[in-house]
């Protein structure tokens, strides 16, 4: 299977870099432009705040366009978000952050959608879209790592212009599939679905509203605790920037595993066990984790559980992915785009949450309201589990 989607997962891992290099060299990007490293950091913000807009807004179009030129045209958009942000000044990386969000929005469930349409069978587009989502959490553990010897020989600006170069290949590449995809045949998704219509068909479809929903609620509990887990390790065990590398790596590994594992799991036709129950399973375990992660004063104990947190969201997100996939064939682009939309709220939703839950009551008061979030999702699966699968 990775043989046959290799060009989609190489174009999930690139989608990871302009920001990936925006976020590991931020300080010089900051120095060259001159400006603070917080008026620099919070340019990011317009990048979620595009790929909300747009991923909502470009949702139903994924299913009446073709995969192949939704992927050339958001890869090009890249390219171009690279070439601009490489200029250094303020406003040119405003309009960096503003673009890539706007790619990322769309590239996302194009590519999920290109690779489980590939298949015939729901199993096999089911594992097909969740190893695009495992590729997607390797590329984002290995790329800061990856991007540092580079910008060491030509700067953070050759490191942009070069995510620039290969985006641009990839994306005359997906061109040129798009066109003869085009003289080969119709495309196969329903086109005769109007636009407004896709979101009222999509919430007729039983599971999709509440699946969408506990991504939102997934992303911000797991984003919220992401966004102050330094700060957290640095305050209860006086963890410096450089050991805490290895409890970023561990987190995620852990979920680059869990993800890739369950994919394959619940994806098959001869599956023992429901997805739904293993989504059920994966948010119980994230709500208990995720309690005591913050009532513990041992080192040990806290490093099992990030690794456990980190498995159990990748658990629930591939399973997610995979519900989508099967539960929506003639509306995957439409559901997987509003799931990265949803995702997109949820990373400024939990950063918020959690902030206000520190500032009330410390780090327990994370804990009650990013586990709070996590049992609302738990609820969301009950009613996915009760409704029918087809």
């Amino acid at each position: 299977m990775a043989r046959l989607l290799w060009p989609i997962l190489l174009a999930s891992a690139v989608s990871l870099l302009p920001f990936t290099v925006f976020s590991t060299f931020l300080v010089p990007i900051s120095e060259d432009a001159d400006s603070g490293v917080a008026a620099m950091g919070g340019l990011r913000g317009l990048g979620g705040l595009a790929s909300l807009a747009v991923g909502v807004a470009c949702a139903p179009l994924i299913d009446r366009v073709r995969t192949d030129l939704v992927t050339a045209a958001g890869l090009a958009l890249l390219g171009v978000s690279a070439v601009l942000g490489a200029a250094g000044h303020f406003l040119a990386l405003a309009v960096f952050c503003f673009l890539v969000g706007a790619a990322t929005s769309v590239l996302g469930p194009a590519l999920a959608t290109a690779a489980a349409n590939r298949f015939d069978s729901a199993a096999a587009s089911g594992r097909a879209a969740t190893l695009v989502t495992a590729t997607q959490s390797l590329a984002a553990m290995l790329a800061a790592p990856l991007v540092v010897a580079p910008g060491l020989l030509w700067g953070w600006q050759g490191n942009l212009l070069a995510v620039a170069a290969i985006a641009l290949v990839l994306a005359a590449l997906f061109l040129v599939r798009g066109r003869r995809a085009v003289v080969a045949g119709p495309s196969t998704s329903d086109a005769r679905i109007g636009y407004l219509a896709s979101f009222a068909a999509l919430a007729r479809i039983p599971g999709a509203v509440p699946l969408l929903l506990i991504a939102l609620l997934r992303t911000a509990a797991f984003m919220g605790y992401l966004s102050y887990l330094a700060a957290f390790y640095d305050e209860r065990f006086a963890l410096e920037p450089g050991p805490f590398a290895f409890v970023w790596t561990l987190s995620g590994a852990s979920f680059f595993v869990g993800n890739l594992i369950t994919g394959r799991l619940t994806n098959r036709a001869s599956a023992r066990i429901g997805t739904e129950r293993v989504l059920q399973a994966g948010l119980v375990t994230a709500a208990l984790a995720m309690g005591g992660f913050y009532l513990t004063e041992s080192l040990p104990v806290a490093l099992l559980l990030t690794a456990a947190l980190g498995g159990a969201h990748a658990v629930v997100a591939a399973c997610l992915i995979g519900l989508l996939v099967r539960r929506c064939p003639d509306l995957r682009g439409a559901a997987l785009g509003l799931n990265a939309a949803g995702m997109s709220l949820g990373v400024f939703a939990g950063a918020a949450l959690g902030g206000a839950g520190l500032a009330v009551a410390g780090y327990p008061g994370i804990g009650v309201v990013l586990g709070g979030i996590t049992l609302l999702a738990l609820i969301l699966g009950v009613l996915v589990r009760r409704s029918p699968a087809a």
